[in-house]
């Protein structure tokens, strides 16, 4: 199966995440609950999917050290 485009997409939800947090650090300024609302359905949705592709994104260390081996 050919995972590069769930990759990719998986890349920048987490990209996406890491400014929103870089947001709450620096600035007291979180992004999602700017937009969404305060734990709503739809915000809670939103960190659900992030963490979920931020989880996914463990298997690529595994993938690159296969990738260098060959």
């Amino acid at each position: 199966m050919n995972s590069k485009p769930l990759d990719y997409t998986a890349l920048a939800l987490v990209i996406i995440g890491a400014v929103n947090w870089a947001l709450i650090g620096f600035f007291r300024f979180n992004l999602v609950t700017f937009l969404l609302g305060d734990m709503t359905l739809l915000s809670r949705i939103v960190y659900g999917v992030v963490g979920i592709c931020g989880l996914y994104l463990l298997s690529m260390f595994g993938r690159v050290g296969n990738s260098r081996e060959g």
